[in-house]
């Protein structure tokens, strides 16, 4: 009854996407106010960065379960975007996404598919990793059609596409599929890692791989940083959380050098870790971003505890540094 009733209110409140170049000398604005839901910021950045645009400025603000989220975008080459083709896909796209928030599997740019057989795993990083595995998936007559790899803190992360060799189309075979799995678990067990391997098979590709990674990497607690003196990162993201009992939020916020999908980075991370952006503020310059948020956890809550406030800490840390290993 409750998923049928929000579906009535979004009927009853249709999106409003509004895309202006007058606006700004120097971006595109794109507005999108609607029914707020869980994950819906997320799709909405999502969209955006998979058409590679950049985020300059954003505003966001959800309270009373209505959104109003204005961001400042340009093409790679720093222009507006000017392809009515693109604006169109950006406007139908984003209305879709404000009036059916999807699950949480569900993501732009992605299919089903029965062309390829997605695998995704994670373990012990190591040198040489990758090739073992693509040399794994030779010796069984498999093409890796493409592959994303992430590592921090001494584990990895991958998606790898692969087909059969023969047919070029996914493998479906039982037998073949459950040796495949046993192979290159085998690879990924470590012989120092005490944390068990974990690989899926499917052919059925239903999430942006970038989200996956994330969320594979969280699961494998690759914020926890390792204890060694050898061990030096780069530059560290400044990180604060901050309580804001006066408006009963968290204040989080965060300043690094700028990037591409940085935004996405984080607003990914708070929403895996079941966290509301309930106001936020995004401003880019050409040495440093900063990105100030006021959420709260999805059951109502601030952040109430040292443990918790740490915990964001170091995750937001994770997810923004993880992007410095992809191939």
């Amino acid at each position: 009854m409750e998923d049928e009733f929000s579906k009535l209110i979004r009927r009853m409140n249709p999106p409003r996407v509004v895309i202006d170049n007058d606006i700004c000398e120097h971006a595109t604005v794109i507005l999108v106010d609607g029914v707020n839901g869980h994950g819906l910021l997320l799709e909405i950045i999502q969209v955006l960065n998979y058409l590679d645009l950049l985020i300059t400025k954003a505003y966001i603000s959800s309270d009373g379960g209505y959104l109003m989220d204005v961001f400042y975008v340009t093409e790679t080459d720093g222009k507006k975007i000017t392809d009515k083709g693109t604006i169109n896909y950006l406007q139908s796209t984003l209305e879709t996404k404000a009036s059916f928030v999807n699950s949480m599997r569900s993501s732009v740019g992605v299919t089903p598919s029965k062309e390829h057989t997605s695998i995704e795993l994670t373990g012990a990083d190591r040198p040489g990793l990758l090739s073992e595995v693509s040399a794994v998936l030779t010796d069984l007559s498999c093409n890796v059609v493409n592959a994303v790899l992430w590592t921090h803190n001494a584990r990895a992360a991958a998606v790898l596409h692969v087909t059969d060799q023969s047919s070029g189309y996914a493998i479906e075979d039982p037998e073949r599929l459950s040796k495949m799995k046993e192979l290159i678990c085998n690879v990924l067990r470590g012989s120092n890692d005490f944390r068990t391997p974990h690989m899926s098979i499917s052919s059925n590709e239903m999430m942006h791989r970038e989200r996956r990674l994330h969320q594979m990497l969280f699961a494998d607690r690759d914020f926890e940083r390792p204890e060694s003196p050898n061990h030096k990162s780069s530059r560290r993201p400044l990180v604060t959380v901050m309580d804001c009992s006066d408006r009963d939020y968290t204040a989080v916020t965060i300043r690094y050098p700028d990037r591409p999908k940085l935004m996405f980075d984080i607003v990914c991370s708070l929403t895996d870790m079941q966290y509301e952006v309930y106001h936020g503020t995004v401003i880019t310059c050409s040495t440093e971003a900063y990105q100030e948020y006021y959420i709260k956890h999805i059951d109502g809550f601030p952040i109430s505890s040292e443990a918790e406030r740490q915990r964001v800490i170091v995750c937001l840390e994770a997810a923004i540094e993880r992007r410095a290993s992809e191939c």
